[in-house]
């Protein structure tokens, strides 16, 4: 049995033919429909980048428990797992979080791995070697990883020197030394089309720019008349990154065709989540509400002996991945795990998830039952009390303060610790969803989020849906209490 799973971060699902009549040619992504199930209810649980890897691996939500960190030592790892019991796992990304204090611990669950450097702010190149930034355009980042950046692009000058192109390279070097073997799992995970949308000419439908343009726009609420040129020229550069992505996709899915292994492999494409481009007039996805345009994600899977072209309409989320590899394998699934096998809603009878949750550690606490989503936000303008329950207390870059650790407390562990004891340590958040207050969405009705609904029969009706999750997920005492929910 074998899997290739390629994974791209910040893909919309709005740039994608499958999900959303749009101007934009990557003949590849719609190609995947010829061979895949497309899933039209897939979404993102733990935000951002290493949370949503952190489901990932384990099945289970770390959001409300948990921000960014690397893999616990009481997590269960489904690639470990795998490795385990005979499966070979490999990982090749260019995904710089992984070799971070917050993101440290993932990369050795596999089997074999093999990274590639400079994407975004990755310290990577001595900055005195910066080439200079000439792009001063005011909804640009600015900062050390801008520098970083450009330090960076002095080994990128080419196509062939992306990172991103590197790891598909490396991805199919794997395919054309695996095709004839059994019992491997291949994750090739590209970092692109996050921003910094740094893109060759060729896939820029206007030519070069000759003027300074939002190429890494800083997450930021924006006034949509007033910066309009700069959205679009946003737009446009993050349409370009897609249709790189589009193209090196494309000599994997040739390889895949000429082997013939989409007789006896699975495909799985996907994504951690997307990103806004003016939408909701924010640019992002930290700084907002998770609105559909962040947390609803694009999602393909091919299993050998399934009909392919088809579409599944059942709610899924990223902790439905590591099930679904161990059902692929016939391993068994852990009984806590929180995610479902997507096998079963292939059988168009089953139901994995009557609702689900998302988040961000600090913000709103989603849920989504089919038609309705409710941002539940905390009731107080301090986002107090915030608890994180971890055995590694690090942050992205860096360890949590010393003083945060002076006043750790060593408590009993859960079901999210796997029943192992840990630190309760106190935290701050930059998050604010005090501001945003309470949001409640009829997506049947108002599919673009456009209109806040106000029906407390059907807020009271997602408030118990919620409670309900956090209960099950066994939730701190302290999240109850921000979102005054006690």
């Amino acid at each position: 049995m074998k899997t290739v799973m390629i994974m791209f971060d910040t893909l919309s699902r709005n740039y994608l033919p499958a999900y959303k009549d749009i101007d934009i040619e990557v003949p590849n992504f719609k190609r995947l429909q010829e061979h895949c199930v497309t899933f039209d209810q897939f979404y993102g649980g733990s935000m951002p980048c290493m949370p949503a890897r952190r489901e990932l691996h384990t099945g289970k939500y770390n959001f409300v428990h948990r921000s960014w960190g690397p893999l616990e030592p009481f997590d269960f790892s489904v690639f470990e797992t795998l490795n385990q019991n005979g499966v070979y796992t490999h990982l090749i990304t260019d995904h710089s979080h992984y070799w971070e204090d917050g993101g440290a611990t993932y990369h050795n669950r596999y089997s074999s791995w093999e990274g590639f450097r400079g994407q975004e702010g990755d310290r990577w190149i001595s900055r005195n070697e910066a080439l200079p930034n000439h792009n001063e355009h005011p909804m640009n980042k600015k900062g050390l990883s801008v520098t970083q950046h450009f330090a960076n692009r002095t080994r990128q000058q080419t196509e062939e020197e992306m990172s991103t192109v590197k790891t598909i390279h490396a991805g199919i070097d794997f395919l054309k030394h695996h095709q004839d073997k059994d019992d491997w799992f291949l994750q090739v995970e590209c970092f692109d089309p996050h921003e910094p949308f740094y893109v060759p000419e060729r896939y820029r439908e206007n030519g070069s720019q000759e003027k300074d343009f939002v190429y890494w726009p800083k997450y930021q609420k924006v006034d949509g008349q007033a910066q309009e040129e700069g959205i679009n020229e946003s737009r446009e550069e993050y349409k370009a990154l897609v249709r790189m992505c589009d193209y090196h996709l494309g000599k994997v899915l040739d390889f895949l065709d000429e082997s013939n292994m989409w007789e006896d492999t699975m495909v799985i494409v996907n994504t951690d989540h997307g990103f806004l481009l003016g939408e909701h007039d924010w640019m992002g996805k930290n700084s907002s509400p998770l609105y559909e345009e962040i947390i609803h994600i694009p999602f393909y899977m091919h299993v050998p002996g399934v009909r392919t072209d088809e579409r599944c309409a059942g709610i899924a989320q990223t902790i439905d991945i590591a099930p679904t590899l161990l059902d692929y394998y016939n391993l068994e699934i852990p009984e806590n795990m929180e995610g479902k096998s997507l096998l079963r809603l292939l059988d168009k009878e089953t139901i994995n998830h009557e609702a689900i949750l998302f988040g961000t550690n600090g913000g709103q606490v989603c849920v989504y039952d089919g038609r309705y989503v409710y941002m539940r936000a905390s009731v107080n303008e301090d986002n107090q009390p915030l608890i994180n329950y971890t055995m590694m207390p690090t942050q992205i870059r860096g360890f949590m303060t010393r003083e945060q650790l002076k006043e750790a407390e060593l408590v009993p562990g859960n079901k999210f610790s796997n029943d192992v004891p840990m630190l309760k340590i106190k935290m701050n958040n930059y998050h604010n969803s005090y501001a945003f207050g309470h949001l409640l969405f009829d997506l049947k009705e108002d599919p673009e989020q456009n209109n806040p609904m106000d029906d407390e029969s059907v807020e009271a009706m997602m408030v118990q849906k919620l409670m309900d999750l956090m209960k099950h997920i066994e939730a701190p005492e302290e999240e109850y209490i921000r979102l005054g929910l006690k």
